[in-house]
């Protein structure tokens, strides 16, 4: 006798089944769209992807100094005078002279025009002061800095120029023909000069050039500077 087959599954009819084919679609290849609209996000990009996004939207910047010693040396003069000022000024209160640096001063500068020598060179100085605070209020300093690419926000690393250069250098010493190889990093250039000993000249550069801007990719720089490559052939 042959089994009779399995009863149907309850709430499961063959009519039901068919009915519910045609409901399930079937994954069909991609397309592009010919409606104008943004594309919906099926799955997450890569983490590379994210990381250049990140870095097109939010540029890394150079970090910010301390600026302890100009901030020291002002705070430090800035206290001397009103302490000096405040003493003298407590003693006058209490009945006593004002000092003679104070009545002196006072003299000076109720005498002397606008057009005299030392009044125009304190002025100057004053001025040139005042220029070189704003300067160092506005800038960001530590210029012997190079800003790396930052992968997350609120992350920030930079590299020293030294390190940068030194790692340059080793780089253009592994091409063949290159015997001394002296680098400089600049914001915005990499100087790189180069001693051959044997090879052709402008093949050694082109070589030692497509190395340099390899290692310069790797270092991750936020403006990765220009490559400048000279060549010189010694033969002693």
């Amino acid at each position: 006798m042959t089994p009779d087959p399995d009863p149907p599954a309850r709430g499961s009819t063959p009519s039901a089944r068919r009915a519910t084919v045609p409901m399930t679609k079937e994954p069909e290849e991609p397309r592009e769209s010919t409606e104008p609209g943004p594309p919906e996000d099926k799955a997450p990009l890569p983490p590379d992807l994210v990381a250049g996004e990140h870095d097109r939207r939010d540029r890394t910047h150079r970090p910010w100094s301390a600026r302890r010693v100009p901030a020291a040396l002002v705070a430090s003069v800035i206290l001397v005078a009103a302490v000096a000022a405040l003493v003298d000024v407590v003693a006058v209160r209490a009945g006593r002279p004002a000092a003679a640096w104070r009545r002196h001063l006072a003299d000076e500068l109720a005498t002397r025009p606008l057009d005299d020598v030392w009044v125009l060179t304190g002025a100057a100085v004053a001025a040139a002061l005042g220029i070189w605070l704003i300067v160092l209020a506005l800038t960001p300093g530590l210029r012997h800095w190079l800003p790396l690419r930052s992968p997350a926000p609120g992350l920030r690393a930079s590299l020293d120029r030294d390190g940068a250069a030194d790692l340059l250098r080793d780089a253009a010493m592994r091409v063949p023909g290159v015997s001394r190889a002296r680098v400089r990093v600049r914001r915005h250039r990499v100087k790189a000069r180069a001693d051959i000993r044997f090879r052709d000249p402008q093949q050694v550069k082109e070589d030692l050039t497509a190395v340099l801007d390899e290692e310069r990719d790797q270092l991750v720089l936020a403006r990765p500077p220009r490559i400048v490559v000279r060549v010189r052939q010694r033969t002693d």
